[in-house]
């Protein structure tokens, strides 16, 4: 029964100070006449919630944007080409591409590898060929430079 008395006051002395409390003395009385400050708390801000106003179009539009970009890589506007050759109206294949998170850099580069895989170019071909996709020219030299060009 000593050792139960034992673990039980070493359980609670691990718990308090787990939690933080590592004192146990109480907060000395006020002495008389003179004020004891109040402690004052401030709410915490409560996070403004945006109401969801995308369209079933758009959200439709967002979700086979980040399925084409798992299989294949796409320009910004290429993206929105697509999704607008699959019938989604232009607002919502922008929403869509908009949405999809993409490093349009990255899939620059990604798209020029999967060029190379296919065919040869020269530097300054592919870099046409992505412009043609739809990159930037910076996004485009981005991508033949990732490639090794």
């Amino acid at each position: 029964m000593k050792y139960l008395t034992i673990l039980l006051v070493l359980l609670l002395a691990v718990s308090l100070a787990a939690s933080g409390c590592t004192s146990t003395t109480a907060d000395p009385a006020p002495t008389p006449g003179t004020a004891t400050p109040t402690p004052t708390l401030t709410p915490k801000p409560t996070p403004t919630l945006k109401p969801d106003t995308a369209t079933l179009g758009e959200k439709n539009a967002a979700a086979k944007a980040l399925s084409y970009l798992r299989y294949s890589a796409f320009s910004r506007e290429g993206l929105i080409d697509q999704l607008e050759f699959e019938g989604f109206s232009h607002t919502e294949a922008v929403y869509g591409a908009d949405q999809s998170g993409a490093d349009w850099y990255e899939q620059a580069a990604k798209k020029a590898e999967q060029y190379l895989k296919y065919s040869s170019f020269s530097r300054s071909g592919l870099i046409d060929q992505l412009e043609f996709e739809g990159f930037t020219r910076s996004q485009a030299e981005y991508g033949v430079k990732a490639v090794g060009y």
